[in-house]
C-alpha cells in the first residue's frame, strides 16, 4: 500500500469519530446491568451447585471485558463528548476492571504513540526482543524472557500480577493527578470488596469473583497480545517508523463470531482503533466497512490466532515473528549481556 493511500485513510475514518451519546448510554446500560445481574445470579447458584456457578461466572467475565472497553473509550475521550464525564465514568468502570484510570490512560497513550517502534518499547506493551537482541543476551535474560513468553505465565500468572498487584502502585515519576487516581481506585476497591464480603461472606465472594477475575483477565491479555503479535506484523526503528503503518500493518483485524465481537466491544477492529483512537467502539466496524484499504489489514480468526502462541522473537531481516526453535542455530555462548538490549519491561493493559 503506497504512502498516499495510508495517509488518506486517517482522513476517511475521521467522520466516524463522531460520538453518539444515545449509543453510549445504551451501551452502558446493556453492559453494566447484565454484569450486576449475572454476578448476583452466580452468587445465588452457589446454593445449587458450583458447576452451575462456573458457566455463569464465565459469561459474567465477558461483561467485565465489555466494561473494560467502555473504560478504554473513556481513556481516549471517545465515549462521551464531555471530558469530565469520561473521567468520572472511566474511574468507575476502572474499579470494575481493576485499572486506575489516570495511570492506565497515560501508559496507554504512550502505547499508541510508540506501538511497533523498536526504539521506544517498554511502556504499555508486551515485552518483545528481536532475534539479534536475544542472541546477544545473557543466559539469565534469555531465561527471564522465555519464562515471560510462556503462555502459562503470560495468561495464567499475568492477570494476577498485572491487575491485582502492578496496578495497585503508582509508576515512578507519576504526577500528582495520576497518583491520586490510583489511590481513589484502590480505596474504592477496598470499599466495594469489603461490602460484598460483609454481605455474602468471604467464601462466597471468592468462589464467585475468582473465576470472573481470572477468565476476564486472561481474555483481556489475550486480546491485547494477539492483536499485535501475529506473524507478519510491523516493527521498525524510529527513523523508519510510521504511525499510520504501525496502526494498519502492526495491528490486526481479529475477526470474531458476532457474539464475541459484541462482548469485546468491536476491539477486534484493532487496526481501525490504532489508526484513529477517537472512534467510539460502536463505530469501529462501520469505519472498517466504509474504508476499503482498511479491509486489507491482516485478518486473523480464533483458529489462526492460536498460532501466535508460538511467536517469540521479532526477526528484523525477514520482518516476521519467529519461534525459539527457528533461531537455535544463531545462538552463541553468552558472555556479558549486551548493553544495547532494551530490557523494556511491559506495563500491559489487557484487553
Amino acid at each position: 500500500m503506497n504512502q498516499a493511500k495510508l495517509s488518506n485513510m486517517k482522513k476517511n475514518v475521521a467522520p466516524f469519530e463522531q460520538i453518539d451519546t444515545k449509543s453510549s448510554i445504551r451501551q452502558l446500560i446493556n453492559t453494566i446491568v447484565p454484569l450486576v445481574l449475572l454476578w448476583y445470579a452466580a452468587y445465588l447458584s452457589l446454593s445449587v451447585s458450583y458447576w452451575l456457578t462456573i458457566p455463569i461466572a464465565i459469561i459474567t467475565s465477558g461483561f467485565v471485558v465489555r466494561t473494560f472497553i467502555i473504560f478504554h473509550d473513556c481513556c481516549h475521550q471517545s465515549f462521551f463528548k464531555n471530558r469530565l464525564a469520561n473521567e468520572i465514568l472511566g474511574t468507575i468502570t476502572g474499579v470494575v476492571a481493576l485499572c486506575p484510570y489516570q495511570q492506565w490512560k497515560n501508559t496507554h497513550s504512550i502505547h499508541h504513540a510508540t506501538s511497533s517502534n523498536l526504539d521506544k518499547r517498554g511502556t504499555g506493551d508486551m515485552w518483545v526482543l528481536t532475534v539479534e537482541e536475544y542472541a546477544e543476551a545473557s543466559v539469565w535474560l534469555r531465561l527471564a524472557y522465555r519464562i515471560y513468553r510462556n503462555p502459562f505465565v503470560l495468561f495464567g500468572a499475568g492477570p494476577i500480577f498485572i491487575f491485582l498487584f502492578s496496578y495497585r502502585f503508582n509508576r515512578k515519576g507519576a504526577k500528582r493527578k495520576e497518583k491520586i487516581g490510583t489511590y481513589i481506585t484502590n480505596i474504592s476497591l477496598v470499599v466495594l470488596y469489603s461490602s460484598l464480603i460483609w454481605a455474602i461472606g468471604w467464601q462466597a465472594f471468592v468462589l464467585v469473583q475468582a473465576p470472573i477475575f481470572l477468565v476476564s483477565g486472561m481474555m483481556g491479555i489475550w486480546l491485547f497480545y494477539v492483536q499485535h503479535q501475529f506473524e507478519d506484523s510491523y516493527f521498525e526503528h524510529d527513523e523508519e517508523w510510521s504511525y499510520v503503518n504501525a496502526a494498519v500493518e502492526g495491528s490486526s483485524y481479529y475477526k470474531l463470531p458476532k457474539v464475541l465481537q459484541w462482548i469485546t466491544g468491536n476491539i477486534g477492529f484493532h487496526h481501525v482503533h490504532h489508526l484513529s483512537p477517537k472512534v467510539p467502539n460502536y463505530n469501529l466496524e462501520k469505519a472498517h466497512n466504509a474504508t476499503p484499504p482498511l479491509q486489507k489489514a491482516t485478518t486473523i480468526t480464533i483458529s489462526t490466532s492460536l498460532k501466535s502462541l508460538n511467536f517469540r522473537l521479532w526477526d528484523e531481516k525477514t520482518k516476521t515473528f519467529v519461534t525459539f526453535r527457528d533461531i537455535k542455530h544463531l545462538l552463541k555462548k553468552p558472555s556479558v549481556a549486551s548493553e544495547k538490549i532494551k530490557m523494556a519491561r511491559p506495563t500491559t493493559e489487557s484487553k
